[in-house]
């Protein structure tokens, strides 16, 4: 079983929005808000690049690149994590992974979704 699953991710239009979804599943995360929650992203010939996370306290961090344009939030009673993606460019284009750890280390990958935005 996957423990992280992401979704949501497809082609879409410069200046559009997309909200990805990553679903935590699995004994692994029965215990869904004491993790960090947050995404990551890789465009083709880029190294893997951190994006946004939640802290289980609920504070969040984001990256200068995608501050006031991207918003993540998440439902613990749902275990999912979500990505509202507004404003978007076209080198927001990457593969989007979802990750979960405990403190500032990752822990756990989703398989990724990509993103697309046509200019």
């Amino acid at each position: 079983q996957v423990p992280l699953v992401e979704s949501g991710g497809r082609l879409v239009q410069a200046g559009g929005s997309l909200r990805l979804s990553c679903a935590a599943s699995g004994r692994t995360f029965s215990r869904f808000s004491r993790y960090t929650m947050g995404w990551f992203r890789q465009a083709p010939g880029k190294e893997r690049e951190f994006v946004v996370r939640s802290w289980s306290s609920g504070n969040t961090d984001y990256a200068d690149s995608v501050k006031g344009r991207f918003t993540i939030s998440r439902d613990n009673a749902k275990n999912t994590v979500y990505l509202q993606m507004n404003s978007l460019k076209p080198e927001d284009t990457a593969i989007y992974y979802c990750a979960a750890g405990q403190g500032g280390e990752v822990a756990y990958w989703g398989q990724g979704t990509q993103v697309t935005v046509s200019s």
